[in-house]
This record gives structure tokens, sequence and C-alpha cells, in this order.
């Protein structure tokens, strides 16, 4: 059959042109992409778009990445042009230029308008597309990065209070679940809720959320769930367990420690499908359904985004000078409040050097692009967090005050919990166990621990060993 005679041409193209520019729009605003893609596409496709799962930081608002996807959506569309048949509902791809189909014939893709059914993923956190309807006014540079760093912190001190509350509400206080002395980590319980999360805000429900507003997604997931969990308190706390010598603790805890975060974001996917179904199903329609009731929710002109962006500085004000007046009257108590009003400070730097780091994820090394299935921007920032909380934990040893330890631990519960993150590694594990090539996410989890742990290591048990600290 000939491509001109395809009486559905002129649909699949008009859709294509559509999905394609509603994706470059979302990537602009770090609304990342993450697709099971099979092996037509090309591995260098496949290994960016899963390094890319949890977050692309501020590169999608550089002028160039529009260009670089541009160029991306051009090779693979001149690929496509010799196809003979329509595709098949049960070949649906995402890709990151919009939606293509498998021939199995000819072994070639081809763009396509999917299904509502057909594009619940668990890897596809921006699958679904309303309707050519869905229009945001573009603003100026400036404004999108003023307004994604606001929402970041806002979200990002949000994150440190409930990681608080979680710790409190499971330590030794109330429950009894968690401590400092055994596997049971003080944030396991942070850990499994955020990676729970991150299955219905960072995955399934992602896409949904930033038709509503862009920066909503960004603050839901790089701030308030990447600010939620934290991987330097969990190394930290198995530095701790083999500086006392409980080094089958260690391990223990870190095996127990990636389970379970493992798990939590994969019954989040799951769960969150089983609730989408529902809402499908009561609505006749998914699509259509959600749409027109999230229409006047939508921020899609600048008279909006600059209302929600004064109620975001107002938010941020009000949660700096609480915390700030509340620090002034129990700081000299040494109290843990006094270390959680601290983080509340110094926590959104520590969003917003993950956020401008996530850049790096896609990315490779090199001007060819090696290792490209490694975020390393997300590991990074773990690995720098979790030295840098080593490096502080020492100078609480040495020093031994009641006031290097409220700073120490005030600096290590804000800015190190939020510069390092368990959510988006957990979804970037998860993303390359379902890609093509599951053992990159091994790899990757094993390069993150053992990095991050030896090098805490030297830094932090290595002189208490030496110097004998108590």
């Amino acid at each position: 059959m000939d491509r001109g005679t395809t009486d559905s041409e002129p649909r699949r193209s008009e859709s294509f042109s559509y999905t394609r520019s509603a994706s470059s729009s979302c990537r602009r605003r770090s609304i990342s992409f993450s697709a099971s893609l099979p092996i037509h596409i090309g591995d260098d496709v496949e290994s960016e778009t899963v390094s890319e799962a949890g977050d692309i930081g501020d590169r999608a608002l550089q002028s160039n990445r529009h260009s670089e996807d541009a160029r991306l959506c051009s090779s693979i569309d001149h690929a496509s042009q010799n196809r003979v048949a329509a595709p098949t509902s049960e070949d649906t791809l995402l890709h990151p230029c919009g939606y293509w189909s498998r021939d199995p014939a000819l072994n070639t893709i081809s763009p396509v308008s999917p299904l509502p059914e057909e594009i619940i993923s668990p890897l596809s956190v921006d699958a679904l597309v309303c309707s050519k309807d869905i229009k945001q006014e573009e603003l100026p540079k400036l404004l999108d990065y003023v307004l994604c760093l606001i929402h970041l912190a806002v979200f990002g001190i949000l994150g440190v209070l409930t990681r608080y509350l979680l710790q409190k509400l499971f330590g030794p206080g109330i429950v009894g679940l968690t401590n400092n002395e055994s596997i049971l980590y003080l944030d396991l319980p942070s850990n499994m809720v955020g990676s729970f999360l991150m299955g219905w805000w960072g995955v399934v429900f992602k896409a949904d959320i930033s038709r509503i507003s862009d920066y909503l997604a960004i603050g839901l997931t790089t701030g308030y769930l990447g600010s939620l969990t934290t991987f330097s308190g969990w190394n930290q706390k198995m530095l701790d367990l083999s500086v006392d010598g409980h080094w089958v603790f260690t391990v223990l805890g870190f095996l127990l420690g990636l389970f379970l975060a493992a798990y939590s974001i994969i019954v989040g996917v799951e769960t969150a499908k089983g609730f989408k179904w529902i809402l499908t199903r009561l609505n006749g329609s998914w699509g259509s359904g959600i749409c027109s009731s999230s229409s006047n929710w939508r921020v899609d002109s600048r008279r909006r985004h600059l209302a929600v962006m004064v109620v975001s500085v107002l938010m941020l004000v009000l949660l700096w000078g609480l915390s700030g007046a509340l620090l002034k009257e129990e700081f000299s108590s040494g109290s843990s409040g006094a270390q959680l009003w601290l983080a509340c400070i110094v926590g959104p730097p520590g969003v917003w050097i993950r956020w401008f780091l996530a850049r790096l994820n896609g990315r490779g090394l090199g001007r060819t692009g090696l290792f490209k299935w490694l975020p390393f921007g997300t590991l990074i920032a773990n690995v720098s967090a979790a030295c840098i909380m080593a490096a502080l934990s020492t100078v609480k040893e040495a020093v031994n005050t009641q006031t290097c330890d409220t700073v120490v631990s005030g600096i290590q519960l804000g800015f190190l919990g939020c510069l390092s993150t368990v959510s988006t590694f957990i979804a970037e594990f998860n993303a390359m166990r379902e890609s093509k090539h599951p053992w990159r996410a091994y790899a990757y989890a094993l390069i993150t621990i053992c990095v991050s742990f030896g090098l805490g290591t030297l830094i932090y048990s290595v002189p208490v060993w030496t110097k004998g600290y108590e």
C-alpha cells in the first residue's frame, strides 16, 4: 500500500505535529519523559530517555535543548517514511517527540494518535495529551526560572517538614519502629512514602498535573518528593553502624532500603493505574472528562502565572519568616525543633542545586555521550551530599558542642537532605529495570551506594577510628 493512499494519514500527521509540540513545551519546563522503548528506536535514544526518568533540571529551559529535540524528531521522522501499513495498537509506544508505532513486517516506526487505554504505562510519566486546545502562553526566560525556583523552594520546605514528622512518628518517641541503632533507620519511612508517591505524581499522574501547571509538577516531584526522601541521611546511618562494627547490619540496611524503596514505587504505580482505571470507568472517557474538569484550573496565561507567583512568594516568605522567628527562640536550647527550623531555612538551596545538576541526566560523558544511560546529575547530587554529610559528622564529633550540634544537624536535615534524593534515584532505577537493559539498574544502584559509602568511610569512619571519638 502506498503511503499516499492511507486514509488516516492526515489525522496521524496532524496528531504527531501537535504531540511533538506539546512534548517540547513540557520538556522546556523539566517535565521529563521515561518510556520503555523497543530495540528499533536505538540504544542511544532509550538510554537518554530512561536516564531522564527523574528530572532534566533547568536544561529544558535552555535554547539549545529545543533544537536538539527538533533534530531528534527529524531523524526519526526520516526513518519512518518507508512504512507500508497502518500500525496496530499493541505496538504503540511513547517517544519524546510524540507517539509512534512499530510495523512488525518491516521493523519501521510511524507517528500515530494513541487511544487513552494504550498509554497507561509504568514508565510513561507524560503520556496523556488531552486535545489541541492546550495552549500555554510562552513566558520570558527569567520569569520561567523564577517560577521554577519559587515552586521548588516552597515544596522543598514542605518536604523537609514532612520528613521530620515521619521521623518523629515512626521513631523511638511514638511508634518506636525506627532508630539509629538498627537497619530500620530513621529516614526509611519517608523514603518509602516518597517513592510510593513518586509512582503516583511522578509517573502515572504527572502529565495530568502538568496540564494544570508545569511548575506544579516540578514542585511536587523535584521539590516535595525529592526533599521528602534523602539518600545522604540513609548513607550516614549506615556509616554510623559500620563505625560501631555492625558490618552485617550495614549491608542489610542498604539492601533493605533499596528493596523497600523499589517496591514502594512499584506499588505506587500499580495503585495509581488502578485508581486511574476506576476514574476512566466513572467518567466514561478519561481524556475528555479530565480535560473538561481541569480546564478552569489550568495555569496557561501570564496573568495566572503571576497570580500563582505572588501566592507562592507569600508562602515562601511566611515559611522562612516563621522558621527564622522560631529558630531565634529555640536556638539556645539546642532542641530538635531548632534543628528543624534551621533546616527549613537552608533546605531550598539544596533543592535548587539538585535541580541544576539534573541537567546532566541523559547527556553522558564528553561530546560522544559515553554512558548516556547513567543519570550523572542525580549521581553527583547524591554522592556529594553523602560526602558533605560525612564531613560535617566528623566535625560534629570533633567539636562536640551544643551549638555545633544544632548547626550541623540543621544543615544535614535541610540542605543535604534536600540536595540528595531517593525518590528520583528509585524512579531512575525502576525505569532502567524495565528497559531492555535491566542490568543497568543494579549497576547504577551499586555505583551510587559503593562510591558514597566508600568516600564516606574515608571522610568519617577513618577519622573516628583513628582519633577515638566517642
